[in-house]
């Protein structure tokens, strides 16, 4: 599966548990530790918790394990790391805060459509 591959897998499982506004960050040339962002949206933490699930299901069908997650637990915002593909479930509120879109706005912005 390439990067690509991997990048569309992680906002289709988002997508299939009513993920919104996902978008792709083509991190390359900006961040040294990762090619794409995953940023997606949910109205609660137990959907945060679900669209996490389903990436990490989805994937691994695929083969393809996560390296490190953070913030399950408390649901606002939690990270997947796929080592070339970051994935980022926030509630909104969360991500209105933090602002991933603006604080790396050098970055290439696709919007995912189911």
């Amino acid at each position: 599966m390439t990067i690509e591959e991997m990048s569309q897998a992680i906002c289709k499982a988002a997508s299939d548990k009513k993920a919104r506004d996902i978008v792709i960050m083509d991190m390359k040339g900006i961040s040294s530790s990762t090619d794409y962002f995953v940023v997606c949206s949910a109205n609660t933490a137990t959907q945060v918790r679900a669209i996490a699930d389903n990436i990490e299901e989805e994937l691994a069908k695929e083969g393809v394990a996560f390296n490190h997650k953070e913030g399950y637990r408390e649901g606002e915002w939690v990270l997947l790391d796929f080592g070339d593909v970051i994935a980022h479930v926030f509630m909104q509120e969360a991500r209105e805060y933090y602002a991933l879109e603006r604080l790396w706005g050098d970055a290439e912005l696709t919007t995912y459509e189911d």
